[in-house]
């Protein structure tokens, strides 16, 4: 049985149904000219062609960021196709170009070529990536900038020196988080510092046996309620990703004043450019000497100052405009049978 969606708004308004429906990033640049269509379930039942062509007259536009990882590449096919039937424009923003979920980068491809060759409109976050979505699936993306998800708060106070890891779940992305840990140690050390590691929940120290005893090591939680603040804390925070795209924490760590070190993979060097490199991606794999050296050099620099409010409001308001004239855009198009 289809829940039943809120009633249906102003026409003044775009009905917009986002995927995912509730996140941060969504969230921040959703215009006041929209209305969020829901149910806030996860998976999205948008996603779901007999659901989305039951309540087609409900919604104006969709609008995928992520959150279409779990489908096989025929189902992806098939939702675009069910789109096309109904003629709801579909909006894409691509966040990662390579999954970090995913083992092989080979299902996230297809669901991306799917996704953008039914799109009227294609976003990302940087012009590096704008190039590579023209270079392998002949779309040109509307670059709009990463806006602010987080702001300093004025009662915490960042360590100098310390260092910040935060290893996530085991997987493709970080596939030795044990030499990780060591490389990023060992520079923290080198420079001066200290390290923390963050550990998920139940989640145990990769080499702990060798590790129980090094100096300069704190094992802590990471803790989602608090993150920003956590992040904060940190002089430098490391960004351990074999493959991805975009970071959402490096948007945290600028917004908080918190250096940087980020890998060489994707375009985390495009979202902000006071960023430390190391070597770390999936053709030459990592590099911990060069993760070394990045940590001593990032703790030289001194920590950065939070982002400037006014500056960060003004580039949301700048990203949300973009957003406004796009829904506004393909509604037109649609009613004149574009």
């Amino acid at each position: 049985m289809i829940p039943a969606l809120p009633p249906s708004a102003s026409r003044a308004r775009v009905r917009v149904a986002t995927v995912p429906h509730r996140d941060a990033y969504v969230a921040a640049v959703l215009p006041d000219t929209a209305v969020p269509v829901g149910p806030d379930h996860d998976p999205s039942p948008w996603l779901d062609p007999a659901y989305l062509t039951a309540w087609a007259d409900r919604v104006d536009v969709v609008h995928v960021h992520t959150g279409y990882g779990h489908l096989p590449e025929d189902e992806v096919v098939s939702w675009t196709e069910a789109l096309r039937r109904t003629g709801v424009p579909l909006v894409v923003t691509v966040h990662q170009l390579r999954d970090p979920a995913q083992p092989t980068r080979h299902r996230h491809d297809a669901h991306l070529a799917a996704l953008l060759a039914t799109a009227e409109v294609v976003f990302t976050l940087t012009p590096g990536a704008a190039d590579e979505i023209a270079d392998r699936f002949g779309r040109t993306a509307i670059v709009v900038a990463h806006p602010s998800v987080a702001a300093a708060d004025p009662d915490t106070g960042a360590e100098r020196g310390l260092v910040g890891l935060a290893l996530g779940t085991p997987g493709t992305a970080v596939p030795d988080p044990a030499a990780m840990v060591r490389a990023t140690l060992s520079g923290a050390v080198s420079g001066g510092g200290r390290l923390r590691v963050f550990l998920e929940p139940g989640q145990e120290l990769p080499g702990a046996a060798d590790l129980a005893r090094a100096e300069g090591l704190e094992v802590v939680v990471r803790d989602p309620a608090r993150w920003a603040r956590q992040l904060q804390e940190l002089h430098v925070a490391v960004l351990p990703e074999r493959c991805g795209t975009h970071s959402r924490d490096l948007e945290v760590c600028r917004d908080v004043g918190t250096r940087v070190v980020a890998p060489s993979c994707g375009w985390f060097a495009d979202q902000w450019s006071d960023v430390v490199v190391y070597g770390n991606d999936e053709e030459h794999g990592f590099d911990p000497v060069s993760l070394n050296a990045a940590v001593g050099a990032a703790l030289t620099r001194p920590m950065p100052r939070p982002a400037d409010r006014a500056w960060r409001e003004g580039q949301l308001a700048a990203v949300r405009a973009v957003h406004e004239q796009v829904y506004e855009q393909v509604l037109a198009d649609r009613a004149v049978g574009v």
